[in-house]
């Protein structure tokens, strides 16, 4: 998965970072059925209550941000608005979002009904609190991003623009002429933010700056933001869009360029952590709370993570004794970054590689899920836009299943790279981890609102835990998968609050990275900048791979033999994205009528 992800614009940090190109699935059919459904149960019943406040939240999402229906396959009833970003619309959105969560709070739970009623509670609830806990943050006054920016979100927006009828052109072209005001309000919205003591890291700005360089180098036919014209056939309308991108989004686009390299930049914060700005600490709490769904304090992260990197240090130090002969990591490190068979001699050598491995982790994978999703993946290289600027490899979900989930691989700097983490890397983005989940995940009938009740915790959490399944399924064709794949988890769960708490250095946190042998210097530093676009991201992955790790032993110590691995692999997966505490119920709901099943 994209690691930072669908994205909603600025309707709040929670969503700007929680929602990535690969969220979970929705049919649009699903969703117009919902749609027309009739209202069940008298207006005082709990469950038709939740019901309705789903609706209108989901409303109030879409109106503000049209994005996500693109990218979950929601219906959308009209395509000629771009995200709303000026400072007037995200306090009236807020104060949408403070009206849902009263109604929300005046629900009995257990008044609640049949187990989708409950699981709407639980995602309605994880939202409007994970939402409304991050203004605190005070996200629009320093949302400059390479990973997730507003540049490209609207380029991704553009791809997915409808323009199959001559209304749907029409409104296309509404839109993108709404693209100048939409720069205007981000510069607005930064320069408020600057005045009050906010603004992104040096470095993010001048990663964006490379980005917007790279888009104005483009001719405008060559644009992203031309993929209406190139996707609509109709001649006259391409000249017309044509027009438009060169009359208008590009001089907007160069305006927002100067004003970083002559205005923001130099303006802004030479720190890479939180804590640097007002109420910097609050805000990496409420970023903690929403990206793991978890009430776990800042220190508590850190103390469980370094708990768990020396475990994982203790089982590689007994790997690299049987493989080289040694036990000390940074021997054991040196070993495999030296290893001849784990290098690669060219960027097309690391594609081919990539892709090999994809069929077989997909063969691989099968014999541990009750069944396998038909969408198929594809490896490709990063967007040339992207190439060069510090975005990672990622993962982008394709709601229509008739079309593959793409893995897109950074191919930059391929001497750099290694197979064993090339491997992990594959696996952790495709089968059996972002894409297997995000496909099966579109065959659960749902209320339409779940499709933006995102969670880093889940999603990051079962591609994590997909890289031990790996493992387990004899997927990895190099031995250096298994030392990679423990050397560096729950790092991220030390190193992210040293960023954002304890005032790490960025060579602090690149020596840290180092260490694992995941990483070269050249690929810490780079990912240095991504833990600083998006603070308690990283921590995520291993927050929920621990409970699934855990839910799997608990498991297994109450079922002993009667455990199957498909069974407990499809209560993870069977409700899609999901809170870890409905997880947790969940899981151990199953494991009660297991064992009470003859």
């Amino acid at each position: 998965m994209r690691r930072d992800k669908q994205r909603i614009g600025l309707l709040a940090l929670s969503l700007a970072f929680a929602l990535p190109a690969f969220a979970l699935p929705a049919f649009a059919a699903a969703a117009a059925a919902k749609a027309d459904a009739p209202k069940q149960g008298a207006a005082n019943d709990a469950s038709a209550q939740v019901d309705a406040i789903a609706d209108d939240y989901l409303a109030a999402v879409l109106e503000f941000d049209p994005g996500p229906a693109y990218q979950t396959g929601l219906p959308l009833k009209r395509h000629d608005y771009l995200p709303h970003n000026s400072a007037a619309d995200l306090r009236a959105f807020e104060r949408r979002e403070d009206g849902l969560w009263q109604r929300f709070s005046a629900i009995d739970r257990a008044a609640v009904g049949d187990d989708g009623a409950q699981l709407l509670y639980a995602q309605l609830r994880e939202m409007l609190q994970a939402s409304r806990g991050m203004r605190v943050c005070k996200a629009e006054g320093w949302n400059v991003n390479h990973m997730g920016g507003w540049q490209n979100n609207l380029a991704d927006l553009a791809d997915r623009q409808p323009v199959t009828t001559a209304e749907q052109r029409k409104q296309a072209l509404t839109r993108w002429r709404g693209f100048p005001g939409y720069v205007d309000n981000e510069i607005a919205n930064l320069r408020a933010g600057l005045k009050a003591g906010y603004s992104a890291p040096k470095t993010l700005g001048a990663r964006v700056l490379k980005q917007i360089d790279a888009l104005l180098a483009m001719k405008p036919t060559q644009s992203p933001f031309y993929a209406p014209a190139q996707h609509s056939g109709d001649a006259a309308f391409g000249k017309e869009f044509e027009g438009l991108v060169a009359d208008q989004i590009q001089p907007a686009l160069r305006r927002y360029r100067d004003f970083l390299a002559d205005e923001y930049i130099k303006q802004s914060r030479d720190s890479i952590g939180l804590s640097a700005l007002p109420d910097g600490v609050a805000c990496y709490r409420a970023l903690l709370r929403q990206f793991t769904t978890l009430d776990r304090a800042p220190e508590e992260v850190y103390a469980l993570g370094k708990r768990t990197v020396a475990e994982n240090t203790r089982t590689v130090s007994e790997l690299g004794q049987k493989l080289f002969g040694v036990s000390d990591l940074p021997t054991i490190v040196k070993r495999m970054d030296e290893a001849a068979d784990n290098r690669f001699a060219s960027a097309d050598e690391e594609l081919a590689f990539s892709r090999g491995l994809l069929a077989r982790s997909r063969e691989r994978s099968a014999k541990y899920f009750v069944a396998m999703p038909s969408q198929p993946a594809i490896v490709e290289p990063l967007k040339e836009e992207q190439r060069g600027s510090g975005v990672s490899s990622h993962y982008e979900m394709q709601p229509d299943e008739t079309k593959p989930g793409i893995y897109r691989a950074n191919l930059d700097r391929p001497g750099d790279d290694r197979r064993g983490a090339a491997e992990i890397t594959l696996v952790h983005e495709t089968w059996p981890g972002h894409h297997l989940q995000i496909a099966l995940a579109r065959g659960v009938q749902r209320h339409p609102f779940s499709s933006l009740a995102f969670n880093s915790a889940y999603v990051e959490g079962w591609a994590r835990y997909a890289e031990a399944l790996s493992e387990e399924a004899g997927i990895y064709t190099t031995p250096y998968a298994a030392i990679g794949r423990r050397a560096w988890p729950a790092r991220g769960m030390v190193l992210d609050p040293g960023i954002h708490l304890y005032g790490w250095t960025r060579q602090q946190v690149v020596d840290y990275m180092v260490e694992s042998g995941r990483f070269s210097a050249k690929v810490a530093e780079e990912s240095v900048d991504r833990y600083a676009a998006m603070p308690g991201q990283i921590t995520s992955y291993d927050s929920g791979a621990l409970e699934i790790f855990a839910l799997r032993r608990e498991a297994e110590q109450a079922l002993g033999e009667r455990f199957d691995i498909r069974q407990f692999h499809q209560q993870v997966l069977g409700d899609g994205i999901v809170p870890l505490q409905y997880l947790r119920e969940r899981v151990q709901a199953w494991i009660a009528r297991s064992r009470e099943a003859k």
